[in-house]
């Protein structure tokens, strides 16, 4: 039985760049349904999806952050596996998507995880961008959004990772040369860029704390697999969520 896609993304005041994610996302032979969750946006970003057909979209009351939209976006979802992007990506194309979507569709890997062309310098010796929104994974990789709603605003990815170590699940990295995600400060300017990125630093730490990252990190690298079928069995490490 052939699997099918859900690929959820969530947005917050992203009406200039979001339509070329839309454009691209909709149109993707692989994906079933595009789920759009606008954390409470106040420019346009509603009104761009909309021109989309093909889009649910779900409006948030009030601005929650990233990790209470993607618990939003995985009630509605209806796929057997899960794709998550962010809103702002730059040239993101059809073959960048077949490529982070393929491995998990024919059991190559449990779930990938994209490695943008402007990740950080160290991302790219380490191989892996471990807080990177583009991912896919089977529905039981998934978190469950009753855990994220407990979750930090921005406290998702590090969650993800840990419920993907704790399953032992083969993980590839998928090289996105071509695809970028505008800094903080280039869409925000310095002073707002930094203080959010000053945050979302807090949230991840809040969330697993450094030295919990750290062995995050390492664990992720193991895990990673170069062929198909094989499965490595990682650490189990705790998030502390809900606590």
């Amino acid at each position: 039985m052939a699997l099918t896609v859900s690929c959820i993304i969530p947005a917050f005041n992203e009406g200039p760049r979001i339509a070329a994610v839309l454009s691209v996302a909709s149109a993707h032979p692989l994906v079933d349904e595009v789920i759009v969750v606008d954390d409470a946006s106040s420019d346009d970003t509603a009104a761009q999806v909309a021109h989309f057909d093909r889009v649910h979209l779900i409006r948030q009351p009030q601005n929650r952050g990233k990790s209470a939209a993607i618990a939003a976006g995985l009630r509605a979802a209806r796929g057997d596996v899960i794709l998550f992007l962010d809103s702002d990506l730059l040239g993101l194309d059809a073959t960048a998507l077949q490529a982070l979507l393929l491995p998990v569709i024919h059991d190559r890997a449990d779930a990938t995880i994209s490695l943008r062309g402007n990740a950080p310098a160290p991302w790219h010796w380490l191989g892996l961008d471990y807080l990177s929104g583009e991912r896919a994974m089977r529905r039981a990789l998934a978190p469950a959004p009753e855990v994220l709603e407990q979750l930090p605003r921005f406290g998702m990815e590090v969650c993800m990772n840990t419920l993907w170590l704790n399953h032992g699940a083969r993980l590839q990295v998928i090289a996105w040369p071509k695809v970028a995600s505008p800094y903080k400060s280039t869409k925000r300017g310095f002073l707002r860029g930094l203080v959010a990125d000053l945050a979302m630093t807090r949230d991840i730490l809040s969330t697993v704390g450094a030295a919990t990252l750290l062995r995050q990190i390492r664990a992720l690298r193991v895990s990673r697999v170069a062929m198909p079928n094989r499965r490595r069995k990682g650490p189990t490490i705790s998030t502390g969520a809900g606590r």
